[in-house]
């Protein structure tokens, strides 16, 4: 294949939204037009790329130029078209063209349509370049990129200073855990003498605490960008974006570059090199988060949020696959959950549109007779999610059940207690909004949306259905020799099935019945979940007012009075007192030369007398 489409496929995302923001900004629908347009071009593209022949592409995969950091050390700029990628390619076009589509719908009477489907763009370029980057500095800035195309997106109704506040939370929250995969870009740099995925190789001798140094500062970018614990705080808030950039950037693509970043890093240097701290470390922070995560969404009431929660803890399972060194589970997972956690998404946009934008899930209520389409598919979304056998998320849930129980069978059985929350918490959605009659004026007016956005809907359930199955799975995931018919009935299907009855029965149990308000509210547990274990009023009161409150006003003073008053402006106003008593005994009278005459001869008397004494 001719190498420029490989150009077109990176180059013209880019080159739409600078057409959109430039020429087109005031001009939504045509602008809407050609966004969706370069979405699909893309797509085709990718399934081109995916039906070549696997050593044409190897053929590929060299570097279009080079920036020469020394005479011997260069960058490389590039696109790497090997399995990996290019199914990472599918699944980012592929769900980027739907929510384009489902956005004409969504965004139909949005005034800053335009702006909308420019930032659009610049994502759908910074989420490519990540996928086809062939070292870890041109990853980097791609995945500045994208920080920078989703605090534009999450910051769409800036005027709205909740979401105003949102974009600035998760651009800044982004940078810290960047900050950590710089460190670690320039450890490799300076450990391996190359960035390069094809060329990364530990040399012998290297010491073991330098090595897992480097692997987890690059684990600190996927933990800030994939959302996990420290860091996660970022995602629930950006919620605040339009729905269908929460399916995009928090459900399908952003939130997964970190994921698809330690498994390419792992497939790169090899995945011994993670054995030991490395994997417990990465191991026990996925873990944490998809047991947190779970717990508080059990507790929440917009329903964005709980998909938001339920996404972060769905994430905490593919960074645990990557710790236990299942990078092939980890990717098996992040396939099947972008497309069913996407039509979970647009399905709650669907129903956030129909009830005339109320989110809260006690205001809903008898939508699966008003919605059928709709409800029909997010019940879909949600078997999947809740890995139902037979649903898409049931094989790769498996397979990471598999890896834990295989590396550490504590792992495996806090993956099972995840798997019966996450039952219960979307059980729990589902009969509260599409059950039992309407609580509120708007939902009772609500009825199925326009077909451009139920379009999007079915092509998304169909493949929350069958993107499990070998007959695609082993199609779009052939890597490291993965293949989903391999699953088998065993001690982990039996484990989590129960898992599964359990979160089922208990969601009914409470429920089941028809209530205008949650019958487990208005406790301290429900309260602690409600207001997310108080990890962000942590943050807000101890990290942010305490360094403005007391660690700022500390350094204020030292710069104000210490730095400022004495050091800087004490030297300047002695400097200028000397300068103006000079001046004064400069001022052009008689008298006042004679009177400082008369002192030097005094001075020199006082000289001679005592210097003979």
């Amino acid at each position: 294949m001719d190498l420029n489409i490989t150009w077109i496929l990176l180059l013209l995302p880019l080159a739409v939204a600078a057409i959109n923001w430039l020429l087109l900004a005031k001009k939504g629908n045509i602008a809407a037009l050609t966004a969706t347009l370069s979405a699909l071009i893309t797509f085709a593209l990718s399934i081109l790329l995916l039906q070549e022949d696997a050593a044409a592409r190897a053929a590929e995969t060299l570097s279009f130029t080079w920036i020469p950091i020394s005479k011997t050390a260069s960058i490389d700029i590039g696109c790497m078209l090997d399995d990996l990628a290019i199914r990472m390619m599918v699944l980012v076009t592929g769900i980027g063209l739907l929510v384009h589509i489902f956005s004409w719908g969504y965004m139909k009477d949005d005034s800053a349509k335009g702006r909308y489907f420019a930032a659009l763009s610049i994502f759908m370029f910074s989420m490519t370049g990540i996928v086809l980057s062939t070292n870890l500095a041109m990853t980097f800035i791609y995945w500045e990129l994208v920080g920078f195309s989703s605090y534009l997106l999450i910051g769409h109704w800036y005027k709205k200073n909740a979401a105003a506040d949102a974009a600035k939370k998760a651009f800044i929250t982004n940078r810290v855990g960047d900050y950590g995969f710089l460190i670690g870009i320039l450890i490799a740099w300076g450990m391996m003498g190359t960035l390069s995925f094809d060329n990364m190789a530990v040399p012998a001798g290297v010491p073991a605490f330098a090595l897992a140094a480097m692997i987890l500062c690059l684990f600190c970018g996927a933990v800030g960008k994939s959302a996990q614990f420290p860091l996660h705080v970022w995602l629930p808030d950006a919620m605040e974006g339009p729905t269908p950039v929460s399916a995009l950037i928090h459900a399908a693509t952003m939130v997964a570059a970190g994921v698809y970043m330690l498994v390419r890093v792992q497939t790169s240097i090899g995945v011994e090199a993670f054995a030991g701290l490395p994997s417990e470390v990465i191991t026990a922070v996925g873990a944490i988060t998809a047991v947190i995560a779970a717990l508080m969404a059990t507790q929440q009431n917009d329903i964005k949020r709980i998909l938001a929660y339920s996404t972060l803890s769905q994430l905490g399972y593919m960074v645990m696959a990557v710790g236990v060194c299942s990078g092939e589970a980890a990717m098996f997972h992040l396939f099947t959950h972008a497309w069913f956690k996407a039509l979970l998404f647009l399905g709650a946009g669907a129903i956030i549109l129909a009830c005339h934008h109320e989110q809260d899930i006690w205001k809903m209520g008898g939508l699966g007779g008003k919605m059928k389409i709709t409800a029909l598919c997010f019940i879909l979304g949600t078997a999947a999610l809740i890995a139902i056998p037979g649903t898409s998320g049931f094989f790769s849930k498996e397979a990471t059940l598999d890896a834990a129980l295989e590396h550490n069978p504590f792992y495996f059985w806090v993956g099972a207690g995840v798997a019966c929350l996450t039952t219960f918490y979307m059980l729990r959605l589902v009969l509260v909004v599409f059950k039992g009659r309407a609580r509120s004026e708007q939902a009772g007016h609500a009825h199925e949306v326009a077909p451009c956005m139920t379009l999007p809907l079915i092509l998304l359930a169909v493949m929350a259905v069958i993107s499990g199955y070998s007959v695609v799975a082993d199609r779009l995931v052939p890597f490291n020799g993965f293949h989903a018919h391999a699953f088998e009935p065993g001690f982990a299907f039996y484990v989590s099935l129960g898992a599964l009855a359990l979160g089922i029965i208990l969601a009914v149990a409470v429920y089941g019945r028809s209530r205008d308000t949650d019958p487990l509210a208005n406790n301290a547990i429900s309260r602690a979940l409600a207001n997310r274990l108080y990890i962000d009023k942590f943050y807000d009161k101890v990290l942010i007012r305490g360094i403005q409150g007391t660690l700022a006003t500390i350094i204020d003073f030292f710069d104000q009075f210490i730095i400022g008053g004495l050091i800087v402006q004490g030297a300047a106003r002695i400097v200028a007192g000397i300068g103006n008593l000079v001046r004064r005994m400069q001022a052009g009278y008689l008298r006042g030369y004679a009177f400082i005459f008369g002192l030097g001869i005094l001075f020199i008397v006082y000289l001679m007398v005592f210097s003979r004494i």
